[in-house]
């Protein structure tokens, strides 16, 4: 359809329509805003979580160290020390020593 001036005008079927896409293009916008504002707040979360889990890691890893070294310790006097069976037949040997010479 044609006006007089030479411009083409809508139908108003068309009109119509139009409005109605501009509606629904309007509500997908602001889904879309809603979903992005959504992913930013899930980012600004998942960032705080790795800050605190890589806290709660050198946490760990330095108790990790200290009980490691504690380990350490333990174990280098373990080796200073006489183990059960030595222990038996030192403590024979402490006895036959102990005895009075005369009961040979």
């Amino acid at each position: 359809m044609k006006h007089n001036d030479g411009k083409k005008s809508v139908r108003p079927d068309t009109a119509h329509e139009l409005r109605r896409l501009g509606v629904v293009i309007e509500r997908v916008d602001g889904k879309v805003d809603t979903l992005v504002e959504g992913h930013k707040t899930l980012d600004t979360k998942i960032d705080n979580l790795r800050e605190e889990m890589n806290e709660r890691f050198k946490e760990v890893d330095y108790k990790f160290g200290v009980v490691f070294d504690e380990l350490r310790l333990i174990r280098h006097e373990l080796k200073e020390k006489v183990g059960r069976e030595e222990f038996l037949v030192l403590e024979k040997r402490v006895a036959a020593l102990e005895r009075p010479k005369n009961h040979k």
